[in-house]
């Protein structure tokens, strides 16, 4: 590891006070808390479905103005360096947090759909090295799923765990990973979701049925992705926003979590249904169906009552529930994944492996993983203290990331059961 010179160290310095006071300026916004919903809305809502009077949702979000901290953001953007690679990081992420605040500045109206999409994209938006778009990506995971839902049902038990106790075993198995009492399991019964984590705290959802695939996914997305980024965010000696990254490491982290997921043999089909069928109903709302036509859509795409209304409050979070409208962010949910699948992969074929671990280092988007490589040399950015265990196990995920490489290369369409049958002769 090579030392900063005095002129780099003075750079480092100047740009870890800016980085400071741009934490600083947004501690204040919860971006996904201020666009929730409140709890008794659901209740309310499904008590009207079961007895067939349905009554359209309407929100009251708070009244923000921002410009405080937009002012406050532009003068740390201003005294950046663009060129220095913590100045572009700095420039970028303040460019982000704009965005967001201006999203804020206008909850409630059909103008958040526009700053959403600046930050998490649009469902037509074409996929990373492909010819085909994020809709039509998900549209091919809800046909496949649907086809093999009756084949797999067969398979799968159909005991449901309780919240509680999924927080039970999680808690054990995140007290064994991190150190007893570094992180916190709680029960939620606000959460949208059915989880969220920060870096000490990982929150379940109350009154919901986890499967054993849900509790794994748990662990590996939640804990494993974002629980273990904020930590190792903490603990750099430069960049104390690599500990809650901002709305543009939203795709990569949320990409991160669910490779993490299929890494591990986490991911099922039923969960890749679940985020394309939201993909749909993004667009669904864009192109002008409102709340009560989007949460028809998951009930008759085979969601409870309870999680179809969830999913649909996903996407009108912020927005007006009559249509024409969305908030976009469960769009990061594929284009991430192929993203970051690509991004190891372009580790493996280029030999730097490395390069893909420092990815935990932090809350980061992927441009900053390459942005910072010369910082990683220097120890201007630590290496990750955590690590998933998937990827601890460097052979291993060479390995499944060798196979997948030469896989992707088999057409399945020139192939038929005689061929199979007679390459294993």
């Amino acid at each position: 590891m090579s030392s900063p010179t005095a002129s780099e160290q003075r750079d480092i310095a100047h740009h870890a006070a800016l980085d400071a006071r741009l934490v600083s300026a947004v501690k204040g916004i919860r971006l996904l808390e201020s666009v929730s919903w409140p709890a008794a809305t659901q209740e309310q809502f499904l008590a009207g479905w079961r007895i067939g009077k349905l009554v359209m949702p309407h929100i009251q979000y708070p009244k923000l103005d921002l410009s405080d901290v937009r002012t406050e953001l532009q003068a740390v953007d201003a005294a950046c360096d663009p060129n220095h690679p913590i100045g572009r990081y700095l420039h970028l992420t303040c460019e982000s947090w704009r965005i967001a605040t201006r999203l804020l500045d206008v909850l409630g109206t059909h103008r958040v759909t526009a700053y959403s999409t600046r930050m998490f994209g649009r469902p037509v938006e074409l996929l990373p090295g492909n010819s085909a778009t994020n809709l039509e990506a998900a549209k091919y995971f809800v046909d496949l799923a649907n086809e093999l839902d009756q084949e797999l049902s067969v398979y799968e038990p159909d005991y449901v765990l309780s919240a509680e106790q999924v927080q039970v075993e999680l808690q054990q198995q995140i007290d064994d990973f991190f150190g007893q009492g570094t992180v916190r399991v709680e029960l939620d019964p606000n959460l949208i979701s059915k989880a969220a984590a920060s870096p000490t705290r990982i929150r379940l959802r109350t009154n919901t049925g986890f499967s054993e695939y849900d509790r794994n996914q748990l662990l590996m997305h939640e804990a494993f992705v974002h629980t273990l980024t904020g930590l190792n965010g903490r603990a750099q000696p430069v960049l104390g926003s690599l500990a809650r990254g901002s709305p543009r490491t939203t795709a990569t982290q949320e990409g991160l979590a669910t490779l993490s997921e299929m890494m591990s043999g986490s991911m099922d089909i039923e969960r890749m249904k679940r985020i394309s069928l939201r993909i749909c109903a993004i667009d669904m709302a864009i192109g002008g169906a409102d709340f009560i036509e989007v949460f028809k859509f998951f009930i008759e795409a085979g969601q409870t009552d309870v999680d179809s209304f969830t999913s649909a409050q996903r996407i009108f979070r912020g927005v007006p529930t009559g249509g024409g409208a969305a908030f976009t962010k469960d769009t990061v949910y594929l284009r991430g994944l192929l993203s970051v699948h690509t991004f190891f992969r372009w580790c493996l074929r280029n030999r730097k492996l490395g390069l893909a671990r420092e990815l935990f280092a932090g809350k980061m988007a992927l441009e900053d993983v390459f942005n910072f490589e010369s910082s990683y040399a220097t120890g201007v950015i630590a290496p990750p203290r955590f690590l998933p265990p998937w990827i601890q196990r460097a052979n291993g995920l060479a390995g499944m990331l060798a196979f997948s490489q030469f896989a992707n290369k088999i057409r399945l369409d020139d192939i038929d059961a005689d061929d199979l049958v007679l390459g294993l002769a």
